[in-house]
């Protein structure tokens, strides 16, 4: 989420220094004092003058994090959904290759967005292709799948996590040999991991 900060933790009383991390799920502390808090159990986060304020159960804890504190309290209240984090907005082209999430689809109809019924063809560009990959061998449709996004568009590669048939090294270098360039990675279910594919920019 590109959340980090080096601070200050005071929590029960104590302080210590290291560093606080927004993750996915938790608010993570590393140092003296180690501390995980799932994002669930948070009931308030507030910000005053560089100190982030959780309340979570029936503690509480201050993260001494600076200018930034506010924008962390606002997004631990106020978390992005998953079309907020893969960038599908409202009149997008959107179309699927081999999505077994059975929600998917309504998330993007719901956001205002066109679903593409059916494999995406050729001369009718889109604007995002989901594409399901979950093994190494499918990974050479890449370089077909290019060939169907508007230039600006964008190839998701959605695979297991911490699966040994598809690593993250496979992926990235399939993209690459596909004339794409991997620019995001998102958490897209507690099971799968979502990679951004995009055509370069001096090739649009």
């Amino acid at each position: 989420m590109g959340y980090d900060a080096s601070c200050k933790l005071t929590i029960d009383g104590k302080t210590s220094k290291g560093t606080a991390w927004l993750e996915h799920k938790d608010l993570v502390f590393r140092g003296p004092t180690r501390l995980a808090i799932p994002l669930a159990s948070i009931t308030s986060a507030t910000a005053e003058n560089g100190t982030l304020h959780v309340r979570f159960g029936k503690r509480s804890a201050d993260f001494a994090i600076g200018a930034a504190a506010p924008k962390w309290a606002s997004r631990i209240m106020n978390p992005p959904s998953r079309l907020d984090k893969l960038g599908v907005k409202t009149a997008m082209v959107v179309a699927f290759v081999g999505i077994s999430d059975p929600t998917l689809a309504a998330e993007v109809e719901e956001r205002g967005a066109k679903v593409v019924k059916g494999a995406p063809r050729a001369g009718r560009a889109v604007d995002v292709i989901f594409f399901e990959a979950n093994d190494r061998s499918v990974l050479d449709r890449l370089a077909a799948l290019r060939k169907l996004i508007q230039p600006a568009g964008a190839v998701w590669v959605v695979r297991p996590k911490g699966r040994p048939e598809i690593t993250e090294a496979e992926t990235m270098a399939a993209g690459k040999r596909a004339g794409l360039v991997d620019v995001k990675v998102v958490s897209f279910s507690d099971t799968h991991t979502a990679e951004k594919f995009v055509i370069p920019v001096a090739q649009r």
